[in-house]
């Protein structure tokens, strides 16, 4: 788990849906960070159906089977 001010945070799951151009990513506290899309422009190349198509490890870090390119909760959290 990442320590971030004090609070053990993990990575659950990945949404491209919820808003156009947002990627919403679920923590395991229950609060959802909204991050543009834009901000990540390897995963803005990507194809909804490629995006869609994701995996999360150790609730720390995540990747795309389209991509190799591994982020991090740090790098979602630092937007």
């Amino acid at each position: 788990m990442c320590k971030y001010k004090d609070t053990n945070l993990g990575i659950k799951k990945l949404d491209f849906g919820m808003k156009r151009g947002m990627m919403a990513v679920f923590l395991t506290d229950g609060r959802v960070v909204m991050v543009p899309v834009s901000m990540f422009p390897d995963i803005k190349k990507l194809s909804l159906s490629q995006r869609e198509d994701y995996m999360i490890m150790d609730d720390q870090y995540f990747s795309f089977d389209a991509m190799s390119k591994i982020y991090s909760i740090k790098d979602v959290l630092r937007y």
